[in-house]
């Protein structure tokens, strides 16, 4: 049974900085490409950043690109989501997902796009 689990969120001052991690288990976890999402208060939950299966590629969301860096240690089975110079519009829940396919880092920006999905860390950021 896959499963992923985020940790790292909390509340943090507006340019502060702070990691998130997602840990898989039950799975290949260097047979996934995987991807952060975000979802603020009443809103839809959009596409932050993907990452390949072996790290050697990255795709970020025009919002959070040269601030947010995502990464990955196939033998920790665990992914990362560095997130510096956090402004108030930051604030969301973060939600990690898996995609067992090869496609192309750009075509995985939707929440369809992916199978497997961990439960969320909040994450606050103060003005």
């Amino acid at each position: 049974q896959v499963q992923l689990v985020e940790s790292g969120g909390g509340l943090v001052q507006a340019g502060g900085s702070l990691r998130v991690s997602c840990a898989a288990s039950g799975v290949t976890f260097s047979g996934y490409a995987m991807g952060w999402f975000r979802q603020g208060p009443g809103k839809d939950r959009e596409f932050v950043a993907a990452i390949s299966r072996s790290g050697g590629r990255t795709y970020y969301a025009d919002s959070v690109k040269g601030r947010f860096t995502i990464s990955r240690d196939n033998a920790k089975k665990t992914m990362y989501l560095q997130m510096n110079s956090l402004k108030p519009e930051d604030t969301a829940v973060y939600f990690c997902a898996a995609d067992p396919t090869a496609r192309l880092l750009s075509l995985l920006t939707t929440t369809s796009e992916y199978d497997y999905w961990g439960q969320g860390t909040q994450v606050t950021v103060s003005s």
